[in-house]
């Protein structure tokens, strides 16, 4: 069997499309061992065409190579917020049904927000007791933890103050880069599991923090696209579209820049703080000045250094599967939300 290769951005009902293939492939298995793996990565607040394998200018072979094996989603349902999409991929079920998103007198129907329902299971929960091992590396963002939702590991559990907490604390460790460090957790957690449970099938849920704000990267990996986005937003706009063409991606004809939407709220401290040099409106780029040409280009240069990262760590990931020899019998998805 062969389960090399799938790619598919973020759709609400994943899980429902894995558990059929949970039953299409345990029918079609011989013996417990040839029961397939699943290695479920999310990438945080990524654009659909920031990756090479959707039309994108940044470097992610990894995720191209996938991609090229395997499927590429073009259709599919986005609830475009982190926490609706977690409960999303984790239940199967719409963020509104579980609590995990707002809805007009939605608490009066069905409970209080963002407390998920008790018959609400996590896909973890449906696996372990079909005999599979659950790991969880990275972000979680789901009440409860994940240990107490049917994943046997998790780091969120011993990494300690969540991810705004360890950001504000002056004494975090400097060398400590999290994208590398959700990678590292995974791999420990697939090299435990070849040594101690070989015989069993494991369900790894990948789940990055990158590239959600705020915008931090390796000096070495913001030194590639350093001057990458100096032409603007404009041109690199169509020159994706025109990629996606290439790649016989139906996208349909650019849309207006929409110049008055912007952040739903004010941040006038944040601002001042951040300096000329930003803007809060997808302003066309020839109206901006020179520091905020420069500014603005920093800022993608940064979020691009973030995914090309998640992408080598998604490959040191990959490495530790093909020395487990379990590349060809696992099920690979890769979604943004």
């Amino acid at each position: 069997m062969n389960f090399k290769f799938n790619l598919s951005p973020i759709f609400v009902h994943a899980v429902r499309m894995l558990a059929l293939l949970v039953v299409v492939l345990f029918s079609t298995a011989t013996s417990a061992d040839d029961r397939p793996n699943f290695l479920i990565i999310i990438a945080d607040d990524m654009g659909f065409s920031d990756a090479g394998c959707y039309g994108g200018e940044i470097a992610t072979p990894h995720l191209d190579g996938l991609a090229a094996g395997g499927l590429r989603f073009t259709q599919f349902y986005n609830t475009s917020r982190c926490w609706p999409t977690r409960a999303a991929l984790m239940t199967g079920y719409y963020p509104q049904q579980v609590r995990r998103d707002g809805m007009p007198e939605a608490s009066a129907i069905s409970g209080p927000r963002g407390k998920r329902p008790e018959w609400a299971l996590t896909i973890a929960e449906r696996l372990r007791p079909a005999g599979y091992r659950t790991y969880h590396s990275g972000k979680w963002h789901i009440d409860g933890k994940p240990t107490e939702h049917g994943f046997d590991r998790s780091d969120s559990t011993v990494r300690g103050p969540g991810f705004f907490e360890t950001i504000k604390k002056e004494d975090r460790d400097p060398n400590y880069y999290m994208t590398v460090g959700t990678a590292q957790h995974a791999i420990d957690c697939l090299q435990e599991h070849a040594s101690k449970f070989p015989d069993r099938p494991f369900f790894h849920y990948l789940a990055f923090n990158a590239p959600h704000f705020p915008l931090h990267a390796l000096p070495e990996d913001i030194q590639r696209y350093e001057d990458r986005y100096l032409g603007g937003w404009d041109v690199l706009r169509k020159e994706r579209a025109a990629r996606q063409r290439e790649l016989n991606l139906n996208v349909g004809t650019l849309s207006s820049l929409e110049t008055e939407v912007g952040p739903p709220y004010a941040f006038p401290k944040q601002l001042k703080i951040l300096g000329p040099g930003e803007v809060n409106r997808p302003l066309p780029w020839h109206q901006l000045t020179e520091v905020q040409k420069r500014f603005q280009a920093t800022k993608m240069a940064i979020h691009a250094a973030m995914i090309d990262r998640m992408d080598r760590e998604i490959g040191r990931v990959l490495d530790q599967l093909q020395k487990m020899n379990a590349m060809e019998n696992t099920f690979h998805l890769f979604r943004i939300g």
